[in-house]
């Protein structure tokens, strides 16, 4: 099966075309001499089943991440990233990946474990792109410090602002929108958890990327209303 820089290539990440073909033989005993190939014989076996790509027999995404980390480890963060971004592979379902091949040793896990460390969020993997994104404008606007998936009123929330009843959900248009469940869900979560007095926000990729300027202002200016909401209650 294709692996390496050539299951990469035909898997769409962006890089040069490999100017070798990367060949993985699964069976060890085998001594093939073929022009213009590299021969790879793995002693990790796991995740070896090929998958189809134009018709070739390709190693899966999880495994090629890790090959191409020990062959050419510094493209493994924008490999990571567009895998990612464009949804071939969850961020925790790599960090499976990498707790699973850890323990057999391989060689590309250190630089596929370092790519996955700026999508790891408090050390949890994200669901999606727009966590980590929504981190980043935390930091870029000086927001007030958030929770991640932190577990209020009998669910697991995307961020809790700290010292401040405010949930703020992170919605990527295919899972919510388009799927009536997890949307009749997301609005039973809501109506209870703002029964005990949490406020909601829902923002989108749009607003956490595109208008991440304004979107910081409406944050603040929520937590201004809800500080001074405390203040009259208490008084």
């Amino acid at each position: 099966m294709a692996s390496h820089g050539t299951a990469t290539f035909l898997w769409g990440v962006p890089g040069p075309e490999p100017a070798l073909v990367d060949v993985m033989l699964a069976d060890r005993e085998r001594r093939p001499t073929i022009a213009g190939a590299t021969i790879h014989r793995p002693r990790d076996h796991k995740d070896l089943t090929p998958v189809l790509r134009d018709r070739i027999p390709t190693t899966n995404i999880l495994r090629t991440l890790c090959d191409l980390g020990a062959l050419e480890p510094e493209r493994v963060p924008g490999a990571v990233g567009h895998v990612i971004t464009t949804r071939m592979a969850r961020p925790d379902t790599l960090l499976n990946a990498v707790i699973i091949h850890s323990r057999r040793g391989r060689a590309g896990v250190p630089a596929l474990r370092e790519a996955l460390q700026e999508w790891q969020i408090d050390g949890k993997p994200p669901d999606s792109i727009l966590e980590p994104a929504f981190k980043r404008l935390v930091r870029r606007f000086g927001l007030p410090a958030v929770t991640f998936h932190q577990r209020i009123g009998g669910y697991e929330v995307d961020f809790l602002v700290d010292g401040a009843q405010l949930v703020i959900e992170c919605d990527g248009w295919g899972p919510h929108a388009l799927n009536r469940p997890n949307w009749e869900r997301g609005m039973r979560r809501d109506t209870d958890l703002m029964a005990q007095g949490y406020l909601v926000i829902h923002l989108t990729y749009r607003q956490i990327e595109r208008e991440a300027a304004a979107t910081a202002a409406r944050i603040r200016a929520t937590l201004r209303r809800w500080a001074a909401h405390v203040l009259t209650a208490a008084s």
